[in-house]
């Protein structure tokens, strides 16, 4: 897991030249990242929002509890060490799909979403980073939707991983 990580960070900071064999963890890492700056970014991190990125990670990428919890932690000092969004959406635009990255706009609308209510912060950054994925409008406000839909009626998870990393 650490040399996961420390292979995304150097990719990040252009310390390699060529390029690294695929990774399922570093566009994960990436993911949760995003995650965690959404629901801090109103000022309040509660358990609910805690509770609802342990459930993304482990639903979202098929991953058991404890790497869960490992990636979470990984995701929490990477995004303390960010200094802007390009960061990780970078590595989510080069290793993701459409398909995908439209999946991880959904997942932070459903992480906005998390407390209730939708601040204007949290609204403002996934707007960002679905720029940066390259997602549009019409697909932002319809994940908007969806995930407004299933946070006033959650449907059962099935638990299958999402990601789709570019061949």
């Amino acid at each position: 897991m650490f040399d996961a990580l420390k292979s995304f960070i150097s990719e990040l900071t252009g310390e390699t030249e060529r390029p690294s064999p695929f990774e399922a963890v570093d566009y994960q890492l990436a993911a949760a990242a995003l995650l965690v700056h959404i629901a801090s970014i109103d000022g309040e991190f509660d358990e609910d929002e805690k509770a609802r990125i342990q459930h993304l990670v482990e639903i979202r990428f098929g991953l058991p509890p404890d790497e869960a919890r490992a990636l979470i932690q990984n995701a929490f000092e990477s995004e303390r060490e960010s200094v802007d969004l390009y960061r990780f959406t970078s590595v989510l635009k080069r290793r993701l799909d459409e398909d995908g990255r439209k999946q991880v706009i959904g997942m932070l609308w459903d992480m906005a979403h998390a407390d209730g209510s939708v601040h204007e912060f949290e609204e403002n950054v996934v707007w960002r980073v679905a720029e940066l994925l390259g997602v549009s409008t019409r697909e932002r406000v319809e994940l908007r939707r969806e995930a407004r839909e299933a946070m006033e009626n959650p449907p059962p998870m099935d638990g299958g991983p999402w990601e789709r990393p570019k061949e």
